[in-house]
């Protein structure tokens, strides 16, 4: 497709349901096809969805792998993603077919850093155990030794992967007292560790053995994937949490699960897990994790710019421009 080829008005496919002044914008602007039973496509779905458009709006529950990217028909020329994360999507499949890849950097910051930060404080203080002991009704009143957790002030917390999120994270937790060390594939500039407070450290293994609390921000690549091993878990002191509201295939989870059941570690906060939308039933079982439904990014404010950037790539896009939040760009010279 030439980059300066207008499409008037693109037929637009969007996986699921969004917000609905979303929904109203892309009707209005797009020819715009929407899911409204909101439930995952299948995988026949999805095939069906991408060779009937231009531009196909996925979320992160969508796998688009190497072979629906191989039949979808030349039509399509735009995966537009509803989200920062891209892992979902085979790039390599895309650079092949010429298909431009966007998706829609930083809206969730602050409601992904707002979430760590609450299971950072809720694993440690054991706040949904204390929520559920109140719904049980048998609470039997304040003592000096009930519902003993521990603050969070003073602690290390150690964060992975030190991009958007990781900096949000950070800040909050600075507010906190916490002591911050961070592991990142290219250290900071020391202007910026000193304007932000916190420490870089090398070497992984060694963060692991350091730190009171670890969080987890790093994207699901083929280097990321387990990277918190079996191995890596028992470095960690005995009284460390571990949490995770990035992706649930960071952590070996049964090596997790067992850490979890045997005291080896504190406790942990998730977000996420390896096989959505299941959850291993021994997690269920336990008291001393927190367990979210992947909400990282639920709020009405983050889901509606996350549209708006949707909407903003593929009226570039079509306008014959390259959108400005591409992750690969297909454009044929």
């Amino acid at each position: 497709m030439s980059q300066h080829q207008r499409i008037e008005r693109p037929r637009v496919v969007v996986s699921r349901k969004l917000l609905p002044a979303t929904q109203e914008r892309m009707a209005q602007l797009f020819d715009a096809r929407f899911n409204d039973a909101d439930l995952a496509m299948s995988r026949d779905e999805l095939a069906a969805a991408m060779a009937d458009c231009d531009v196909f709006v996925p979320t992160v529950t969508d796998r688009i792998d190497a072979g629906l990217i191989a039949e979808a028909p030349p039509r399509l020329k735009l995966i537009a993603n509803y989200g920062a994360g891209v892992n979902h999507v085979d790039m390599a499949a895309a650079a092949a077919k010429n298909i431009i890849i966007t998706n829609t950097p930083g809206v969730f910051t602050d409601d992904t850093a707002d979430l760590t930060m609450a299971l950072i404080l809720s694993v440690p203080r054991r706040l949904s155990e204390g929520e559920k002991l109140m719904r049980t009704g048998v609470w039997n009143g304040w003592r000096p030794s009930g519902m003993l957790g521990h603050r969070v002030g003073g602690k290390i917390l150690g964060i992975i992967g030190f991009g958007r999120i990781g900096e949000a994270v950070a800040a909050r937790a600075r507010a906190f007292g916490m002591d911050i060390i961070y592991s990142k594939r290219k250290r900071l500039p020391s202007s910026v560790e000193d304007a932000l407070g916190i420490t870089y450290e090398p070497e992984l293994d060694r963060l692991m053995a350091k730190s009171d609390i670890i969080s987890l921000h790093c994207p699901l690549t083929n280097e990321t994937g387990g990277m918190i091993s079996a191995a890596r878990i028992a470095m960690m002191k005995p009284e460390a949490y571990l949490i995770n509201t990035s992706r649930g295939e960071l952590i070996d989870e049964a090596a997790l699960i067992m850490a979890l059941e045997t005291g080896q570690i504190a406790g942990a906060g998730l977000d996420v897990y390896t096989h959505e939308p299941a959850v291993d039933p021994r997690l269920l079982g336990l008291r001393n994790v927190v367990l979210l439904p992947h909400m990282g990014s639920a709020t009405f404010e983050g889901r509606e710019a996350s549209g708006d950037r949707v909407i903003a790539n593929i009226r570039i896009w079509a306008d014959g421009h390259r959108p400005p939040d591409q992750v690969f760009d297909g454009w044929s010279s």
